[in-house]
């Protein structure tokens, strides 16, 4: 009886742990790695309603820590927390209802997020605007909202970005960057006017989910753009994914003759090798492979970021050869 007796005491202590438990401490707990802990902690909070531990459990369904990964149930917590408010649960409500394939139910989500400015979003939405895809055409929104992602530093945003600029026409993206600009100011204004978080209160977000960005010309009229490029894979929790730079040496291809130098030198076309905000890096890139395309450098400046490209080709076929020699994602610019 004295055992049994004891043995109640304990439990009833370790629920009381449990049930006394905040937010932060299970955040504490991931902090150090002991996952399970974390789950244990949230899951009760979670399901009395608690927005940040719903969030904070559907992060750990995501990324299969603590639990088995299960995306349906993640899912199902972001859209619980969503549902609340809570801004982190609202982007990765939204992003998951896009890669699932439900554009109509993710776009309302999409748009909250875009009006806070959140980058993942502005990417999504504004290659979805350029596309058609589940919404009306519309490029100069569609630029605006790409060229904001792009800006704060989003890689795969750059390179949408790029390939935009072959199809829409300057008139259209200049609207679209005056527009951008506005959006920026929005969403200065709107971070100002909501209430500061809970320090500790969620998990730091995840790498951005796998959002292969529809190529800007998969619904154009136009012919595709002559390079595609893809998100690399999320495989770590990072806030901001730090651009991909290259790691390899390519040997330098046999020098061109000097007719074909002279040919180069004097034609319209173009091939754009990168965009980046920081020009020094669009520097760093032209004297890694510049040499490579026998074109000349050309700086352009435009939307908060640099685009490198390489002037001077004769023919689309030549400025296509070029970038085959580049080693370098790179997409060919109409004179």
């Amino acid at each position: 009886m004295k055992n049994a007796y004891l043995a109640g005491a304990v439990a009833a202590v370790l629920v009381a742990g449990v049930a006394g438990a905040d937010v932060k401490q299970g955040v504490d707990a991931w902090s150090r790695g002991d996952y399970k802990a974390a789950v244990d902690i949230w899951r009760p909070l979670a399901a009395a309603g608690d927005a940040d531990a719903q969030f904070n459990l559907g992060q750990a369904f995501k990324l299969g820590r603590g639990v088995p990964a299960n995306l349906p149930t993640a899912t199902e917590w972001f859209r619980k927390a969503a549902a609340q408010g809570h801004s982190q649960a609202i982007d990765n409500y939204g992003l998951a209802l896009f890669q699932d394939g439900k554009k109509t139910e993710a776009l309302p989500w999409l748009e909250k997020s875009v009006a806070r400015g959140e980058r993942r979003a502005q990417l999504v939405l504004g290659t979805m605007l350029f596309n058609a895809d589940g919404v009306p055409r519309d490029w100069v929104r569609a630029y605006a909202l790409v060229t904001r992602s792009s800006q704060q530093d989003l890689p795969q945003a750059s390179q949408t970005l790029a390939q935009m600029d072959q199809f829409i026409p300057e008139a259209q993206r200049q609207q679209g960057l005056t527009l951008a600009r506005k959006y920026e100011a929005d969403a200065r204004a709107l971070a100002m006017r909501l209430p500061p978080t809970t320090p500790g209160g969620t998990v730091a977000n995840a790498a951005p989910p796998r959002i292969t960005a529809p190529s800007p010309a998969a619904s154009s009229p136009y012919p595709a753009p002559s390079a595609r490029t893809s998100p690399a894979p999320a495989t770590a929790v990072r806030t901001s994914p730090a651009p991909a730079r290259p790691t390899t040496t390519v040997a330098t291809p046999p020098a061109t003759s000097a007719p074909e130098r002279a040919a180069a030198a004097s034609g319209p076309w173009r091939i754009q090798l990168g965009a980046f905000r920081d020009a020094g890096n669009a520097r760093t890139l032209w004297g890694q492979v510049g040499s490579r395309t026998g074109g000349s450098p050309a700086y352009v400046q435009g939307g908060g970021v640099t685009r490198l490209q390489a002037t001077g080709f004769a023919s689309r076929a030549a400025a296509q050869q070029a970038c085959a020699k580049s080693k370098v994602s790179c997409v060919v610019v109409a004179p």
